[in-house]
């Protein structure tokens, strides 16, 4: 299928429900309702953006958006989703994408995005982001469900690549590769998530440079940045968990930067999914984010007329 020709409109239209506000070459975090209070009364935190699950929101109203419309008028939102399962092997749940597009009509956010990945099978959903390989049958399946995605939603997706454990035998691509070339055929903008790529190079034992160098880092759209989790797998080895609880680590730090010094100030959002901290410690981590983006920025513009990304 063609290439959608449909692109996020990040001004304000005619018929917008909120602010249209900047988002470009700010640093996020999740947000989670505990610190609603807490970022209102902060004077210091009215820079940035804030995350959002979609299926977290899928009601139709209560408190969870209450908090929402009041975060959305302040800040702009990205929204992104966990439980599409664009990878799978069986269609995509209508329902679900319906639900979907009517939350980004609802709050009109500037990011929209999912995984690559998939977390159904006939009736049963597995609680995870499951991997997978990489052929051209995939490819043409995930290619087909992204069209489908963003001819409901009207707008293109950015698409995350995955933390991985298990790597498959009948791949016959590399990662980055498929990628590629899933942007090549559908138009879709990428998620570029550095703790998985530090996370799976260290489980599979390959450069995250190497990576990154291959990654093609021009249709990066949004960038994030997590916590991971040391464990040791059967045979003693080390294993990372991509577990989103704890402070971003050194090492993902210095691959955000290597990032951003070639593509400059891209929307950054730091994710905490679990044992969340007070505020203070997440604002922390997006203030970390913030001055690497801004150190950066300058001269990314100096140059962006001589080296393109």
């Amino acid at each position: 299928m063609a290439k959608l020709a449909i692109h996020a409109d990040r001004g304000a239209s005619e018929g917008s429900r909120f602010p249209a506000h900047r988002i470009d070459g700010l640093a996020g975090t999740s947000f989670k309702h505990q610190h609603l209070t807490s970022i209102l009364e902060d004077e210091t935190s009215n820079r940035g953006f804030f995350e959002v699950h979609a299926e977290n929101y899928m009601g139709e109203g209560g408190p969870p958006h209450a908090a929402l419309t009041r975060i959305r008028q302040d800040y702009p939102v990205s929204l992104h989703g966990v439980c599409m399962s664009i990878g799978g092997p069986q269609p995509l749940d209508k329902a679900h994408l319906g639900r979907f597009a009517r939350l980004i009509e609802r709050y009109e956010p500037a990011l929209v995005s999912e995984h690559l990945a998939w977390s159904t099978h006939d009736t049963t959903y597995y609680n995870d982001l499951l991997p997978l390989p990489y052929t051209e049958a995939t490819l043409q399946r995930v290619a087909d469900h992204l069209d489908e995605v963003q001819e409901t939603i009207r707008r293109s997706i950015l698409l995350e690549n995955p933390s991985t454990y298990v790597l498959f035998r009948e791949s016959t691509m590399s990662e980055t590769a498929f990628i590629r070339e899933l942007v090549r055929r559908t138009g879709c903008g990428l998620l570029l998530d550095v703790n998985n790529v530090f996370v799976s190079a260290t489980n599979h034992g390959f450069s995250a440079l190497e990576y990154l160098a291959d990654y093609p880092l021009e249709h990066v759209g949004e960038i994030h940045l997590a916590g991971h989790a040391e464990q040791e797998d059967d045979e003693g080895d080390l294993l990372l968990i991509d577990s989103h609880d704890a402070p971003v680590a050194d090492p993902v730090w210095t691959l955000f930067d290597i990032v951003i010094s070639r593509c400059g100030p891209i929307p950054t959002l730091v994710e905490w999914d679990s044992a969340i901290p007070d505020w203070p410690v997440l604002k922390a981590e997006a203030t970390a984010a913030q001055a690497i983006l801004d150190r950066h920025a300058g001269a990314f513009l100096r140059e962006k007329s001589h080296a393109h990304c």
